[in-house]
């Protein structure tokens, strides 16, 4: 399969400062589709490929559900059609969006974490790397806020095919991409990068500190990373390491608080480190839903205590962090 958005990312990549890794990138993307190694890579290919031929009539990132076309743009059997096909991508977890009137009702509500985010960015001009982006909520998101382009990097293949399901029905002057990478398989070359998100990443990582320190390498002098990550706010505990899972999630390897946080960026040698926002995960924000049906926070949950995971660990606290690199 040749990546459906690969001419759209070469023109792209040749008119920012990013031209120069043009060859090695698509180079790298193109192996990677030759060899997916996933079992369902053939059924989603063929997903992309049935979706249905229609012009948008409207195009609006800037909103909380991003908007692609109106339900009038065209008849109720291909609105059909495609609800369908958008459902068998299923689970959606980050949204919502608007897609020809079909509402994707992710199991988050992305948009609440972007509100409490967007204040403080200024990406107009930028060029911004979204590390584990998902499905590209929040780099359609970043476009919209005029960033001159965003790689978001993913290497679960399901969320590359929901954005390339979205992506299908986007104008031709596309900014934003969803790649099959995780941050250690981007070829090294690439830096120089404006505005680095890591949101959702770290407690993923076996060892975080590295991951900060990738994040560091890859940036521009002056180079700002955005860091929303779980935290744990205990007078006894520096850092929370749970024995199997954490709130349901396995791989979760562990949860610093927010003093040995600041240490980690510190020693990675990142600077002007502010907190701009602190907050519990609530059932609103994340839950079950028709698009992402299986397992969400209501059942990672004590059901006697809210405040406990089903584990006993303290509740999900996240904190939304910034920092720079000079």
């Amino acid at each position: 399969m040749i990546p459906p958005d690969r001419e759209k990312l070469i023109d792209a990549l040749n008119s920012t400062i990013f031209k120069k890794y043009q060859q090695e990138l698509v180079t790298q993307l193109d192996a990677k589709y030759a060899n997916p190694k996933h079992g369902n890579f053939k059924d989603w290919q063929i997903i992309i490929e049935l979706l249905p031929e229609i012009k948008p009539s409207v195009l609006d990132f800037s909103q909380a559900t991003p908007v692609i076309g109106k339900k009038s743009d065209c008849t109720i059997d291909v609105i059909n059609s495609l609800e369908e096909k958008l459902k068998s991508l299923s689970p959606w977890r980050k949204g919502p969006f608007n897609v020809f009137g079909i509402n994707i009702n992710s199991e988050w509500r992305s948009n609440l974490k972007w509100s409490r985010i967007a204040p403080h960015l200024r990406l107009n001009g930028k060029h911004v790397l979204d590390v584990g982006s998902g499905n590209g909520y929040y780099a359609l998101r970043m476009q919209a806020m005029g960033a001159d382009l965003v790689l978001g990097i993913d290497p679960t293949w399901l969320y590359v095919f929901q954005y390339l399901a979205l992506q299908k029905y986007l104008e031709s002057e596309q900014r934003a991409f969803v790649l099959p990478f995780s941050l250690d398989e981007l070829p090294e070359s690439i830096s120089g990068v404006d505005v680095i998100f890591s949101m959702g990443v770290l407690y993923h990582r076996q060892n975080p500190k590295t991951h900060l320190k990738q994040v560091y390498d890859r940036l521009s002098s002056n180079g700002e990373l955005v860091l929303e990550t779980l935290i744990i706010e205990d007078q006894d505990i520096e850092v929370l390491i749970p024995k199997e899972r954490y709130a349901n999630m396995r791989n979760v390897w562990m949860i610093p608080s927010p003093a040995l946080l600041e240490t980690w960026l510190k020693e990675c040698g990142f600077e002007n480190i502010r907190l701009i926002d602190k907050s519990y995960t609530s059932i609103e924000e994340q839950r079950q839903t028709q698009w992402s049906p299986g397992y969400s926070l209501g059942k990672a949950l004590n059901p006697e205590n809210p405040n406990e995971t089903i584990e006993g660990y303290p509740a999900p606290l996240r904190a939304m962090i910034m920092a720079e690199k000079h």
